[in-house]
Formats: structure tokens, C-alpha cells, sequence
């Protein structure tokens, strides 16, 4: 089935607050076979609320709302939606003594405003809502056409979500789904990546693939459209591996794969340990990957050689070098990574120094322009790139380039 989100609240369209409800709808609307074919933010107006709920249900039928169900003069989602639909707004006596019953295990007298949240449309479901004081409604009118309206607080929309929308809308899906997988990919661009992928989308059908760049690289997302669980994840896995196939090396892992644990798999197969130093990146490189649960074990620590003057009193990178070939270069780096080795006596490293801007950049050595060295054993392998985008990319691109340069050492050797 199709159907469409709206998300109500001025403060989403301010950016005051990230609309995290329209991304939770999303994923759990397609793991229960609905299709979200459109998604939109309205503010807290009447006329705004009422427009996008209209247009939304003319077009598929099935709107989800989340927002605008508080006790407050600019929550109207319910009263717009009920004379939408031409129904009046009725006290309902169980919601009234639900919310009486929630102020009292609260120690308090439930404000008079309160009340408004005990109004709902003329012949709506109730949907009970445990988390907070807005329940959630059900809404049909007589042309079949259905309005969801549910809370705007996170954690009572999810809740809502799963214990009494999903399983309504199971039933009316046939218990088909909407599945997604992803190969996940880096060191190769859009365009190449689709080069070698080729032309598979009619192979692929009813499955649908998507391409999405990130500054880690370019996942490869295969959808599965209404299809029976067991149908779907046949089709999936045998797509995803075709894909997989055809990136070769660039591919990394699936979904939520996160590079940084892949080398530390890597590294800890072979009981072996890592350190890193870092120039242009100043940190970001080590946060990845004691971002991940368990680098511990694996991860020594590393050098923010930021300075030239950390880079050879440290790392024992010769001043000649520096003076001769500039700190953003292949001799410089294959010397911190050498130098930062040999200080911690480990058996992996990683170095990382470049130019991440705004400013500093020359002819020779523009902005974005980073070098890379990865060490296993006495085995290096050094990487130029020239990344786009800002500093902050900059710096995220090249702690991912690295992670994976050392990918690719750890995979060529046995």
C-alpha cells in the first residue's frame, strides 16, 4: 500500500529541531510493506495543516500525521483533520478519565486545558498512549480514505507506531514488505561505481537500486517493493551479491558496516595491533575508531603531529625531509607512519598528512590535497588523493581513505 507523511511543527521547519519521526516512519512503514511515496513538513497553521493533509489524501488515500495532538492553542492537527473530513469533535469519556488517572499517579490536578486532548473526531479509534497525554487517532472516512494522527514526542510516536499502527496496517498489506539492503563501497566514485555496475535495474525487478555518496563513499541500496518476506530476501540476497561482484574491491561491508570495525576485524584475526599519526586530520582518525566497541584491543593509541616540530621530535621524521619535500608530501608521510611504528613497536600503522583548508593551499599543493601511508610488518603503501568540499569533509574523506588503505594492505596479504 502507498501512503504519505506529514510531519507538523513550526520548529521543524526552523531547523530548531532535526525531524527524526519522518526517518523512524520511514524505515518501520517499509518494514510493515507500506510505501511511503511522499513526505512533507507543514508549520503550525491551520490553513498549511489542512492543505497538505487534503493534497496528501487525494493522492494516495493513507496519510500518517505526527504532531500538533498537545493541550496548546498551536496544536490544531486533530480539529483541522476532523473538519477535513467533516466530522465534529466529541468528548471521549475514557480518554478524559485516562488523562485524569495519569495526573493523578503524577501528584497533580490535571489543568483545564488538558481536557482539549479528550476531543476526538466522531468515530475515530482511539489509539492509547501509555508515554504521554496525547492519544493517538484512527481516522476513515466514507470514501475509505484514512488519517493517522500521532504524537510529535519521539519516543511516544515509535511507541504508537509499533504497538498500534503497524499491526493495522500488517493486516491490510497481506503480509507483504518493503525491504531494503546495502552494499556499502569506498576509494571509487559515483559515476565509475556505476560503470562497472552496469545496467541492471530490468535484471533486478521488481527490485529497485539506488545509488547514495557520502563523504565514506557510495552505498548501493536494493530495494525490495511488496514482495512476501521469504521472496524478498531470496531476491535481495541474491542482487546484493551481484553487486558486491561487480565493486569488487571497492566493497567493504553491508548494512550500517562501519569501516573502521572492519580493519580492526582485520587486525585482530591476526592478533596484531595499531597506532596512528595524524597531521591535517588532528584526531579525526583515532575517534573513528575508538568510536567502535572493543578497539581496545586492538588500538594503541596515536600522534596529532600537528606541528612540524611534533613531527620530527616525535616521530623522528628528519627535518630534511620537511625542509626539502614540504610536510604535505610521500616522503614526509612514509616517515610518520615509519617513525610512529617504530616509537609504539606495533605491527600496523596509519599516517595521514595534507592540507584540509580553508586556506594554506598552493599550486602544487591545493586545498583538499592529502597523503596517506598504511604500514602491516615492513610492507607500505602510500595513496595521494584531492578531496572536495570543506574542511570538516576533508578531514572525514581522508580518516576514511586511510582505514581503507590499510583495508586493502590487510586483504592482498595471507
Amino acid at each position: 500500500m502507498k501512503l504519505e507523511v506529514v510531519t507538523i511543527g513550526t520548529e521543524l521547519l526552523l531547523g530548531q529541531i532535526i525531524d527524526t519521526n519522518a526517518a523512524e516512519l520511514g524505515r518501520a512503514l517499509a518494514a510493515a510493506g507500506a510505501e511511503v511515496v511522499r513526505r512533507s513538513s507543514v508549520a503550525d497553521r491551520p490553513e498549511a495543516i489542512r492543505a497538505a493533509v487534503a493534497e496528501a489524501l487525494e493522492r494516495t488515500g493513507f496519510v500518517i500525521t505526527t504532531g500538533g495532538l498537545g493541550p496548546t492553542r498551536d496544536d490544531m492537527t486533530k480539529r483541522e483533520v476532523a473538519a477535513l473530513l467533516g466530522k465534529t469533535l466529541e468528548l471521549d469519556a475514557a480518554v478524559l478519565r485516562s488523562l485524569e488517572e495519569r495526573f493523578r499517579r503524577l501528584g497533580r490536578p490535571m489543568p483545564a486545558v488538558n481536557r482539549t486532548q479528550a476531543e476526538v473526531p466522531a468515530g475515530a479509534t482511539v489509539l492509547p498512549n501509555p508515554r504521554g497525554t496525547a492519544p493517538g487517532l484512527w481516522v476513515e472516512d466514507t470514501r475509505g480514505r484514512v488519517v493517522v494522527m500521532l504524537p510529535g514526542v519521539p519516543s511516544e510516536m515509535r511507541g504508537l507506531l509499533a504497538e498500534e499502527v503497524l499491526p493495522r496496517l500488517a493486516a491490510r498489506t497481506s503480509g507483504a514488505v518493503v525491504r531494503s539492503r546495502t552494499v556499502r563501497t569506498t576509494g571509487i566514485a559515483e559515476s565509475a561505481l556505476a560503470e562497472r555496475v552496469g545496467a541492471i535495474e530490468e535484471s533486478i525487478a521488481p527490485l529497485t537500486l539506488a545509488y547514495l555518496p557520502s563523504v565514506e563513499g557510495v552505498d548501493l541500496r536494493v530495494t525490495a517493493w511488496g514482495l512476501r518476506p521469504d521472496e524478498a530476501d531470496r531476491s535481495l540476497t541474491e542482487t546484493t551479491a551481484q553487486l558486491r561482484e561487480r565493486a569488487g574491491e571497492h566493497w567493504y561491508g553491508g548494512d550500517g558496516a562501519d569501516l573502521a570495525a572492519v580493519v580492526l576485524d582485520q587486525l585482530r584475526a591476526r592478533q596484531a595491533r595499531l597506532v596512528v599519526a595524524e597531521s591535517c586530520t588532528g584526531g579525526v582518525l583515532s575517534a573513528r575508531i575508538t568510536a567502535v566497541p572493543g578497539a581496545s584491543k586492538v588500538f594503541i593509541g596515536g600522534v596529532v603531529a600537528y606541528d612540524n616540530i611534533v613531527k620530527s621530535g616525535t616521530l623522528d621524521v628528519p627535518p630534511e625531509l620537511l625542509d626539502q619535500y614540504g610536510a604535505v608530501s610521500e616522503p614526509v608521510v612514509r616517515a610518520m607512519a615509519e617513525g610512529v611504528q617504530r616509537q609504539f613497536a606495533v605491527d600496523a600503522a596509519l599516517a595521514i598528512t595534507g592540507v584540509a583548508g580553508p586556506t594554506g593551499g598552493t599550486a602544487d599543493k591545493p586545498v583538499g590535497t592529502v597523503w596517506f601511508v598504511a604500514r602491516y610488518g615492513t610492507e607500505a603503501r602510500a595513496l595521494k588523493r584531492i578531496f572536495p568540499g570543506d574542511r570538516n569533509e576533508i578531514r572525514a574523506r581522508s580518516a576514511q581513505a586511510a582505514l581503507d588503505l590499510l583495508r586493502r594492505l590487510l586483504a592482498d596479504k595471507p
